[in-house]
């Protein structure tokens, strides 16, 4: 009587089902710790990105090795900007709490933030800087890093996270 309650089908649905939640399970198990995000705001349009990997570590600085190759990542994510908008960046509290810069051609910041969240002219973010006339000039796309800074390193202070994005101008 019981075999008649459940059919066949229902029986394999319900094991392909345990089957998956347990692969799922051991994948996520495998995987990385998260990183904390970074975020980009233009209007309506939001993008989110993770630390690219070995870009972020918690508990120290990150080699100069390990930041070479941090900034030679390409950005995952892209955000389009229509002149005159603002550009806001929030953070993760983790990278809040340490202090944070963003640099997009040219140091935006002239100093560390604590605070979570930080708003910026697209003109500002979208130029970039003749070293030797001081000029700024439009460009019509820029990489923005997002830089956590380590507030207790000693010497050398190399960042302990890089997130990055890429602007571009929307006309």
């Amino acid at each position: 009587m019981t075999a008649a309650l459940f059919s066949r089908g229902k029986g394999r649905r319900a094991a392909t089902a345990a089957c998956a939640v347990a692969l799922g399970l051991i994948a996520l198990s495998a995987c990385d710790k998260p990183t904390p995000l970074a975020t980009v705001t233009v209007g309506s349009t939001t993008v989110t990105a993770e630390a690219a990997k070995d870009c972020y570590n918690e508990s120290e600085q990150l080699s100069k090795s390990a930041l070479d190759k941090c900034l030679e990542h390409a950005p995952e994510k892209t955000i389009k900007v229509t002149p005159g908008e603002k550009v806001r960046i929030g953070v993760d509290p983790k990278i809040a709490k340490s202090g944070w810069a963003v640099v997009a051609g040219n140091p935006v910041m002239n100093e560390p933030s604590t605070e979570t969240y930080r708003s910026f002219d697209s003109e500002t973010l979208l130029s970039q800087s003749n070293p030797q006339t001081g000029q700024q000039t439009p460009v019509n796309k820029v990489t923005l890093t997002v830089v956590q800074v380590d507030e207790e390193g000693k010497g050398s202070k190399r960042p302990k996270g890089i997130w990055r994005f890429k602007l571009e101008r929307d006309s």
